[in-house]
């Protein structure tokens, strides 16, 4: 099989990972809104979605269309990186369990979660997102993508914090 193919599998794969963070978002939703909890911030949802897709779908177009090679030099370390932020991205969903969400939805009352990797970030969750914005697409050299995703999503979650840092603050 050639690393074309090989990247395009890994590829499909974090797009299983991404199905399966939408089916526990759904669920957490439910349990949050069960318990009153508050949605906010969902103006910039849509776009966060368009450049998550934009990631991988840019990330499969660069490396086909431009034929872009896999350089063992830097596509082993990224993908590295990349395994390493899906592990960062699911110890963030199990420590907050059902108050994980894609979404941001408060339940008013409750405490701020100080276990796992939110003993040492704030938001880790995001660490894991810039870490694969990056690593994911230069698995097989695509730098453009990898450059615009970084350059959107910085952008992006100036704007995701904020509305995250001010939800939080108004539930306690």
């Amino acid at each position: 099989m050639t690393s074309h193919l090989w990247f395009t599998a890994l590829v499909l794969l974090v797009g299983l990972e991404r199905v399966a963070e939408l089916v526990v978002a759904t669920r957490n939703a439910r349990w949050s809104f069960a318990r009153g909890g508050v949605e906010t911030g969902f103006g910039h949802y849509p776009v966060m979605v368009v450049l998550h897709t934009a990631l991988l779908l840019g990330a499969l177009a660069e490396v086909w269309w431009t034929g872009r090679a896999f350089v063992p030099v830097l596509g082993w370390p990224m993908l590295a990186l990349a395994v390493g932020s899906q592990v960062l991205r699911w110890w963030c969903i199990t420590t907050l369990g059902p108050r994980w969400n894609t979404r941001i939805i408060v339940v008013p009352g409750l405490p701020l979660v100080a276990r796992g990797p939110y003993r040492w970030f704030r938001h880790p969750n995001y660490v894991a997102v810039v870490v694969e914005g990056f690593a994911l697409p230069l698995v097989h050299t695509a730098w453009v993508t990898a450059l615009v995703f970084t350059a959107a999503n910085a952008a992006l979650l100036t704007v995701r914090i904020r509305a995250e840092n001010r939800a939080l603050l108004a539930a306690r």
